[in-house]
């Protein structure tokens, strides 16, 4: 399957979360990313694939969800990057600078991330959603300094737009124990 789109359902409840999880890869021939409680009492439900199918499988999800729904996306042709750092277990190289964005909110997260990864050759190197954050989500790229500062600057621009930016920091030559934290 082609995980070239991205949707999700951000929802306050567990209960429907696992419903919309069902509903979702019932309605479209989608592939679950994640399916999980998180901080705050929320449940997060991300699927991969085709657009179409992400589009029908969303569409399904939060009409399921009805109250209980807090926020919902599709990216379509997400950029490798984002798909890289959601699944990522080991460290890549660093290289040169260290950005850091961080939402209020998942969905918000991860559309700026894409946006970053889209605007300048940067690697992702980690997207933390909301576990032991209170319901946050973080970033982290790296690259060198200018990539990461149009990089930062483009998903600084989505999450600030949306009203749920928490900070976005960049450092220019981190100390290499500051890498090691990350992932």
């Amino acid at each position: 399957m082609n995980d070239r789109s991205l949707g999700l359902l951000e929802l306050s409840s567990v209960a429907a979360g696992f419903l919309a999880a069902d509903t979702m890869l019932k309605a479209g021939s989608v592939r679950l990313l994640l399916s999980r409680s998180i901080c705050s009492g929320k449940y997060m439900v991300l699927v991969g694939g085709e657009t179409a199918a992400v589009q029908s499988a969303v569409t399904a999800g939060a009409a399921i969800a009805g109250d209980s729904l807090i926020d919902q996306f599709v990216i379509p042709n997400v950029h490798q990057e984002v798909m890289d750092a959601l699944g990522r277990s080991q460290l890549p190289e660093a290289n040169g600078a260290l950005g850091i964005l961080e939402s209020f909110n998942v969905a918000t997260l991860l559309q700026a991330a894409d946006t970053a990864a889209k605007a300048a050759s940067v690697t992702l190197m980690e997207i933390r959603l909301a576990m032991a954050l209170g319901g946050k989500a973080f970033v982290t790229m790296t690259g060198d300094v200018s990539s990461v500062q149009a990089a930062m600057a483009a998903g600084k621009e989505v999450i600030a737009a949306a009203g749920v930016l928490v900070n976005a920091v960049i450092i220019s030559r981190p100390h290499p124990d500051v890498y090691r934290e990350i992932v």
